[in-house]
């Protein structure tokens, strides 16, 4: 008979995080819009892009940079497909006008598809040459879209917030609809990778982080594993490409290019690698430094570019817990959830659940 056990850590996360959820949805009508439209949702859609990377790196061993790549070229591919030439237009991309549902599942079946082709190519690579060959990825995506200006150029496409579904309405009128879209996508993209990390690929996964060699001599195709492991992280990445477009209203190439890589990087270290809970704190962590130091500045006359503060708040981080934020909250719990003797304090339910079949 199995006892199941309640972790007072699990209790006080799960105490967090609903807590999260429910400020996160009145955060809108009670506090600062200006929080609410710019900073918050730009958490979530870099939030999202950035546990696409912690999922390849905590579980499938794989840190990958070309996620800005993936939701960057789901952008480009809904602004193609759904802007229209002309007065209200832009001069660049072109410009389909296709129906906006229809140009929105197309950019995310695109862009998985597209995952799932360079998850091919890279899945027999590892460590430092998965790293580059990613990398490449993202560098050969910049120059794409940059110099052929049939699809963009470097000045980008503008306007596709003008065409969303009529299901979603006018998010430049009514802001607040992003948001909550932003929000709920957000919190179905964690779930998501809750469940998956769950099933039978998710298990078989984290075994292929651990012991490829063994789970190749067991009969499991590692490479096929380590590709629709990146086709999952390219759909995941899609969704906050889409987020991002109708926010920022346009695409460019730098959306993809090395600064972007770095930033989703430095986010997805400061909140933590091995938690996918570390995307979203590291995103808010990144975009209220970035927020406050262009606003307010630095105290005492301080000066410096905001690059070489979050250089050194990033290095002060890592050198405290590598393991980022989230390391240094599981330190701390550990040491706070102790029972007198050293252990863990066990809650048990009066009533045991027992074994599927026991009697």
């Amino acid at each position: 008979m199995n006892v199941r056990t309640w972790s007072p850590k699990m209790r006080v996360e799960r105490g967090f995080a609903v807590g999260a959820i429910v400020l996160a949805v009145l955060w809108p009508v009670l506090f600062s819009p200006y929080w609410a439209h710019q900073l918050l949702i730009e958490t979530f859609f870099y939030g999202i892009a950035a546990s696409s990377l912690i999922f390849l790196s905590a579980y499938g061993g794989m840190i990958s940079l070309a996620q800005t790549a993936m939701y960057a070229i789901a952008g480009f591919i809904l602004g193609n497909l759904v802007t229209h030439g002309g007065p209200g237009g832009t001069s660049k991309g072109l410009h389909l006008g296709w129906d906006p549902t229809l140009a929105l599942i197309l950019a995310i079946v695109m862009t998985t598809v597209i995952g799932l082709i360079l998850g091919a190519v890279a899945a027999r690579s590892a460590g430092i040459y998965f790293l580059m060959i990613t990398l490449t990825f993202a560098v050969i995506g910049t120059y794409f879209f940059g110099q052929v200006t049939k699809v963009s150029g470097f000045s980008g496409i503008g306007g596709i917030n003008l065409y969303t579904p009529g299901w979603i309405g006018d998010l430049i009128a009514h802001p607040n609809r992003l948001y909550y879209i932003a929000l709920g996508t957000a919190i179905f993209v964690y779930a998501l990778i809750r469940y998956v990390l769950r099933t039978p690929f998710g298990l078989t996964l984290q075994g292929v982080r651990d012991e490829p060699i063994r789970m190749s001599a067991l009969g499991y195709n590692v490479a096929l594993h380590r590709a629709l492991a990146f086709c999952f992280g390219a759909f995941i990445a899609s969704l906050a490409g889409v987020l991002y477009v109708w926010w920022q209203g346009q695409v460019a190439p730098d959306a993809l290019g090395l600064q972007q890589t770095i930033n989703l990087l430095v986010m997805a270290v400061i909140g933590g690698l091995r938690r996918v809970e570390g995307a979203w704190i590291g995103a808010f962590t990144y975009i209220i430094i970035n927020d406050q130091l262009h606003t307010v500045g630095l105290p005492f006359g301080l000066g410096g570019s905001f690059n070489s503060i979050i250089g050194l708040i990033f290095l002060a981080i890592v050198v405290v817990s590598p393991d980022g934020l989230m390391g240094v909250w599981d330190r701390l719990a550990r040491s706070a959830f102790r029972g007198p003797r050293g252990g863990a304090r066990v809650f048990r339910p009066k009533d045991p659940v027992p074994e599927a079949g026991s009697s």
